[in-house]
């Protein structure tokens, strides 16, 4: 693994550690980190087999990074409105009249940014005739079919805890179409990730061909 490699995985290791100091809520906590600790296995064993790009393997990081910090309060708890208003004076509760914590929000939507690149890169080297839109494309299922899952997983873990539980660890706070809107937003994110210079070469490449 490369040095800048071992530098973002090492860095994300810390902040999930850090992020288990005096927890406020260790079971709901630690059903959340559960899947960051298969994400870390996940990307150590895939660049170990599929060597990433530096940039993707940092966006990977990155993603599971913030998503320990905001597992630490649940999503819903996150203080950003409070850690915004102290470094700026600037409050984006008031600013955009939010009535709900959208840091479960942001997570769904990182999700479909700092994903897309990587799996679009590892759909083309699997299958190399692909086109960069195609592979794209496949990406894009995947992170949509892999939100789905999870909303799934959260719907199945609700059924088996108390309502207050419940509430807790999903954090719909009250919105009965958290589940559709969190998945719209890890798709609307990997669309942001659309490889425009990944084309360019791709039909320049094809044209000398």
């Amino acid at each position: 693994m490369q040095r800048d490699k071992q530098f973002a995985l090492g860095l994300t290791l810390a902040v999930f550690l850090a992020t288990w100091i005096a927890p406020h809520w260790p079971v709901e906590q630690a059903l959340h980190s559960s899947l960051t600790v298969v994400g870390l296995f996940w990307l150590w064993r895939h660049d170990r087999r599929w060597p990433m790009r530096t940039f993707d393997f940092a966006l990977v990081c990155a993603f599971i990074a913030v998503h320990c910090v905001a597992a630490r309060w649940l999503y819903s708890n996150l203080p950003y409105d409070e850690w915004m208003r102290a470094l700026t004076g600037w409050s984006p509760q008031q600013a955009f009249g939010w009535q709900r914590n959208h840091a479960d929000r942001l997570i769904h939507l990182l999700f479909g940014v700092c994903l897309a690149p990587a799996l679009r890169e590892h759909v083309q080297q699997r299958w190399p005739r692909l086109s960069p839109r195609q592979a794209f494309a496949f990406a894009l299922m995947l992170i949509m079919c892999a939100s789905l899952v999870y909303e799934w997983l959260e719907w199945g873990i609700a059924l088996t805890m108390s309502p207050e539980a419940a509430e807790a660890y999903n954090g719909q706070q009250g919105d009965l179409w958290d589940a559709h809107a969190d998945m719209l937003l890890a798709t609307l994110g990997a669309l942001v990730a659309w490889p425009r210079r990944a084309e360019t070469a791709y039909a320049a490449s094809a044209e000398v061909a």
